[in-house]
């Protein structure tokens, strides 16, 4: 079984390559997921988070805010580090329980997506890296888009992640996502059988 770690910044289309993968054929793990699971009220590190960054990101019912720590951690990249040193350790349990069951099921690739798992030095979990990316100026366009992204806050987001040069020399594969969905479906296509080769 192959296992692919799929990463890229905010807005370069990491969830609807995953998406497209999944329809190829591949097994997906969205650990954006397993990190929200990882900070609920209950789990081991939920009470270490709350420990290093108040009770300020708490809300009224003691579940951690993300909105609140996300303006924290993604306004200091000191604070996003130990932030994924705490939560870490759960998303792993996530990761392995769930490639075991792929392998077990004759899953032949899963794809791990996930932002920072090269932030978080996790490249070992997985057998090839590969990254979305998209020119800055899009980037901020997509995220003006949504609700709740004003430019000084894209701008922060953008900011307290790795650049598109740090992740592409780690990089086993990229996919450039600059233009229409179509063309990002048929390039997502044509790493697929390429990777079809090396299985």
């Amino acid at each position: 079984m192959k296992v692919i770690g799929l990463t890229g910044g905010i807005g370069t289309g990491k969830s609807t390559a995953a998406r497209f993968l999944a329809e190829l054929g591949a097994g997906v793990v969205d650990l954006d997921k397993a990190g929200h699971e990882a900070l609920k009220k209950g789990v081991a590190a939920y009470k270490s988070v709350v420990g290093e960054f108040g009770e300020g990101i708490l809300k009224a019912d003691g579940e951690i805010d993300r909105a609140r720590l996300g303006k924290i951690v993604f306004s200091d990249r000191e604070a996003l580090k130990r932030l994924n040193k705490i939560t870490h350790p759960e998303i792993d349990k996530t990761v392995q329980k769930r490639v075991n069951e792929a392998r077990q099921k004759g899953v032949k690739v899963i794809v791990l997506e996930a932002a920072a798992i090269l932030e978080a030095d996790r490249s070992w979990q997985v057998d090839e890296i590969w990254v979305t990316t998209v020119k800055e100026k899009t980037v901020l366009e997509r995220l003006k888009a949504r609700p709740g992204y004003t430019e000084a806050e894209a701008k922060r987001r953008i900011k307290s992640q790795m650049t598109n040069e740090e992740r592409i020399k780690q990089a086993h594969v990229v996919i450039k996502n600059d233009g229409t969905i179509d063309e990002l479906k048929a390039k997502v296509k044509a790493e697929w059988e390429r990777l079809q080769g090396r299985t």
